[in-house]
């Protein structure tokens, strides 16, 4: 029997909204043996994304999608589902940066989120991108946990109504032997003297105490993110995006109103006229060259558009 992908990434520090995420969390992993479904990863709009590509240009704007469960570098899931890899959004930001065809890019999300590991890179990559030509992201139905920590990065975020971003945080789940299992064995974890933060005993108060602390240096690392992607004040974020009094209570999914009016996103749209706006803003667009970015005049236009959404 296939064991399933939750179980492949199994107690790894997650930025990942698991309510949303546990449908994709349940597919059986990929068999190799067989070929992948045939159908494209992204259709039905201005353009169409074919498996084995990470995006494609049309009117001098280059759509990449962010589907899936996202990984480092699974190029199981990236082949078989068409999900994106942090390594595969590196890879693509490059790409876009140096083709002086390309002059802005989108970023179709539709992801609960993933891992933390490789995570800031693929951020890190989009930050640079959008330091050269403009990033937009359109949230599709839902950018949740890593997807939205690397929408963060763009020069802007619009919504389709309905849709939900957030789940700013991370998780991690744990397992540790406690009693013998059906057969009557006793299974074990043992650790050498100096390396108790390598498995951390969930039972322990220390262990606690060690998981506790890689989960909120995660987390520091995707506040910081957000804080200086969306122009945030970084110190009274927690509570900002906490939904009570209490700044324990944040890690929820807003709705297009609640994440407008804490600043997460810049508008709402459908996708038809966001693409509409997009990619008639920069179709004749000379070459990307010099600058390598849009005019002015045209930013403005984006901009007042975005403002008037």
């Amino acid at each position: 029997m296939a064991s399933s992908i939750g179980a492949h990434l199994g107690g790894q520090i997650m930025a990942l909204d698991f309510e949303r995420g546990h449908l994709l969390l349940s597919e059986a992993w990929p068999d190799r043996s067989t070929d992948p479904a045939a159908g494209p990863v992204m259709a039905g709009g201005p353009v169409e994304i074919r498996r084995g590509e990470r995006f494609a240009v049309s009117r001098r704007v280059a759509v990449m999608p962010i589907r899936g469960i996202l990984t480092p570098d699974s190029e199981v899931l990236e082949r078989y589902f068409g999900w994106a890899t942090y390594q595969g959004i590196e890879g693509a930001c490059a790409e876009i940066a140096a083709n002086e065809d390309v002059s802005a890019a989108v970023l179709d999300v539709n992801s609960p989120g993933g891992m933390v590991m490789g995570l800031e890179g693929a951020a890190q990559a989009v930050a640079e991108l959008a330091a050269i030509k403009p990033v937009h992201v359109l949230v599709n139905p839902m950018a949740a946990s890593a997807a939205y920590f690397i929408a963060s990065q763009a020069s802007d975020i619009t919504m389709i109504p309905g849709s939900e971003l957030g789940s700013i945080g991370t998780m991690r789940s744990s397992v540790w032997p406690v009693k013998p299992d059906n057969w009557g064995d006793q299974w074990g974890v043992h650790l050498s003297s100096h390396a108790r933060a390598k498995n951390p005993n969930p039972t322990s108060e220390t262990g606690l105490a060690e998981i506790q602390r890689s989960l909120d240096e995660a987390e520091a690392a995707f506040l910081d993110a957000v804080a200086t992607g969306r122009g945030l004040d970084r110190a009274g974020l927690p509570k900002h995006l906490s939904v009570t009094d209490d700044e324990a209570d944040g890690g929820a999914m807003y709705r297009t109103d609640q994440a407008l009016a804490r600043n997460l996103a810049d508008g709402v749209e459908t996708r038809a006229a966001f693409y509409e706006r997009v990619l008639s803003a920069y179709a004749g667009q000379p070459g990307a060259t010099g600058a390598r970015a849009l005019s002015a005049s045209a930013r403005a236009r984006l901009a007042l558009a975005i403002s008037n959404t």
